[in-house]
């Protein structure tokens, strides 16, 4: 297990868009330990301007009570600039730079993973990060777009700089969540790299996070995602050495959901409203609580069905 042979290694809680929303990331710390930091889903401008909704969930009343690193998705050096600028007005100390998305959204605007080959984005990234020694900064990528080993002219340049980490994907964006995960290529960053590397990708179980600081005791923590969308007591298992059984974990994950749930109540107007915050909350859930709940949460059209479909969680 992690902690209990790994007490330096820390547990990223990675941002998923559309899921670890402040609200979100207060009610899952304010149930489970474990997690050492939580992240945004990344900032980005739009008309030349960070969005309120951003600002709102990485400096609002619920952000403060539980912190979070913001992440910041870029272009080139006036998009980064002008997002680190925002980012000190508003007081972020730490900040988080993602040069891994893979979503062909952003990629196809020249943002996230499209970064790890463009040399003007890594001189963006060096000068600005130079610029501002008063803000912890770290990374977020992947091998590449299409080439696994594009992330060869990406490191050097942050060897450079003095990052808290950089967490690394071991896929290209092409690949999205799917196929094998390039372990060799893995490899030959944490042993490049001067900064500390951070394992990001596929971790769903304890087992699995046992497995990855088997085969990478050089990094410095996990990052997980998806894994703990779909499991919220991962992190909280993993620290404390001890996998839960499907009962206890199901208890858990119903009473977030419930806290969670009455905020959204308190805090919205409408069942379309309430469903559309909470219908993320299960997307990736589907292994632990059972198809046949899961499909019925996604069918709940008003929240009558949606507390039916819920009742059915560990039938």
């Amino acid at each position: 297990m992690l902690k209990e042979n790994n007490m330096d290694k820390k547990i990223h809680f990675a941002p998923v868009q559309g899921h670890t929303d402040a609200a979100y990331r207060h009610f899952h710390a304010s149930r489970y330990r474990g997690t050492d930091y939580y992240y945004t889903p990344f900032i980005r401008l739009e008309r030349g301007e960070v969005r309120q909704r951003d600002l709102r969930d990485t400096f609002g009343e619920l952000a403060e009570a539980t912190p979070a690193i913001a992440q910041l998705i870029f272009r080139d050096e006036e998009e980064l600039s002008a997002l680190v600028a925002k980012m000190k007005e508003e007081g972020a100390t730490r900040l988080d730079i993602n040069m891994g998305c893979p979503f062909p959204l952003q990629t196809s605007k020249g943002r996230g993973a499209a970064t790890v080959a463009n040399e003007k984005c890594h001189e963006a990234v060096k000068k600005i990060v130079t610029e501002n020694p008063d803000i912890e900064f770290s990374v977020k990528m992947r091998l590449g777009f299409s080439d696994p080993e594009e992330w060869k002219g990406l490191i050097p340049v942050l060897n450079e700089l003095n990052l808290t980490h950089i967490a690394v994907h071991p896929r290209v964006a092409k690949q999205q969540y799917g196929g094998e995960l390039n372990l060799e290529q893995m490899k030959a960053i944490t042993g490049e790299s001067r900064n500390p590397i951070v394992f990001n990708g596929e971790i769903k179980t304890p087992e699995d996070a046992a497995r990855v600081l088997e085969r990478f005791p050089e990094v410095s923590g996990i990052m997980i995602g998806r894994g703990l969308l779909g499991r919220p007591s991962l992190a909280a298992e993993i620290a404390a050495g001890e996998e839960w059984n499907k009962k206890k974990r199901l208890e858990e994950m119903l009473r977030f959901h419930r806290v969670l749930m009455r905020h959204y109540e308190d805090t919205l107007c409408g069942d379309h409203q309430i469903l559309s915050k909470l219908a993320p909350f299960w997307e990736y859930t589907e292994e632990e609580i059972g198809r046949k709940a899961w499909k019925q949460i996604k069918k709940a059209s008003n929240m009558a069905k949606y507390h039916s479909a819920i009742a059915m969680i560990g039938d």
